[in-house]
């Protein structure tokens, strides 16, 4: 961030949201296209926040330096904001449907953006060994106090699969991870590579109605969240080699007072 010019980019930036909110889509996507030119790792999501507005193409990931940034920020109060503010409850509902389909115990737990833990926490008592990966380090340090975890890593997601040595996993989850994901073929390659032979895989998604994807099998929404076809989900599953158990439709935050649909998937990895 040394080289950045602090100043312009907030200039910037804010200018580009003041436009956003006006309803100046053109002109907030000129100002979006100057916060990239300043700060070209994207910390403020500007990528994600013009193919939103349908003013740019939709990247095939949120930023690195955004998801990285946004989370850090939120790191202090993630836990009450998520679950009492916007009634997530993504990670008690993995655990529900894991203890009426695959209840384990398992082994060794992967908890892909493990975030501060809450997932961990939810399956503390069926799993022996937690091994967390995000890629905020302010989230990691507050999963770390909570004691939860074995092993803890700051990392992007793909990248951790695809350079971890590892013995593989029988457990694997992914809770609030696909929504800063666009194209998914990397990270079910490496979970694929990274899953026992009849290893359980469970992970939420975001989703909007099927007429507004066109031809693509996914897109930037409103909140600046992915969302995915659930065909484009179940396609890869399959392609990679595993069953897919169920995926229940769920509502997986409140946005704004309304609910954000999504999906809950459970899947086996084929023997």
């Amino acid at each position: 961030m040394s080289s950045i010019d602090d100043d312009a980019l907030a200039e910037a930036y804010n200018r580009a949201l003041d436009l956003e909110k006006a309803g100046k889509l053109d002109e907030a996507a000129e100002a979006y296209a100057e916060v990239l030119r300043l700060d070209p790792a994207d910390h403020g999501g500007a990528a994600v926040r013009l193919a939103s507005m349908g003013r740019g193409s939709t990247p095939p990931k949120a930023p690195d330096a955004y998801v990285s940034t946004l989370f850090d920020q939120h790191a202090e109060v993630f836990d009450s904001v998520l679950v009492d503010q916007l009634g997530y409850s993504v990670p008690l509902q993995v655990r529900a449907r894991l203890d009426e389909i695959a209840p384990g115990p398992y082994a060794r737990l992967l908890d892909l953006g493990c975030g501060t833990g809450l997932t961990g926490e939810a399956l503390e008592d069926v799993t022996e060994d937690r091994t967390g990966v995000d890629i905020s380090e302010g989230m990691v340090e507050i999963a770390d106090e909570k004691e939860v975890y074995d092993a803890l890593y700051v990392s992007e997601l793909v990248h951790f699969l695809s350079a971890i040595d590892a013995p593989q996993w029988d457990l694997i989850v992914a809770t609030d991870v696909l929504p800063y994901m666009g194209d998914l073929e990397a990270f079910f390659a490496g979970l694929a590579r990274h899953c026992a032979a009849d290893g359980i895989l469970a992970f939420s998604s975001e989703t909007q109605p099927d007429d507004t994807f066109g031809s693509a099998s996914f897109r930037v929404g409103q909140f600046q969240r992915f969302a995915h076809r659930k065909e484009y989900v179940t396609a890869l599953l399959e392609a990679n080699g595993f069953t897919c158990l169920e995926s229940n439709p769920i509502i997986v935050r409140y946005e704004q007072g309304q609910p954000v649909p999504g999906h809950l998937y459970l899947a086996r990895k084929q023997s």
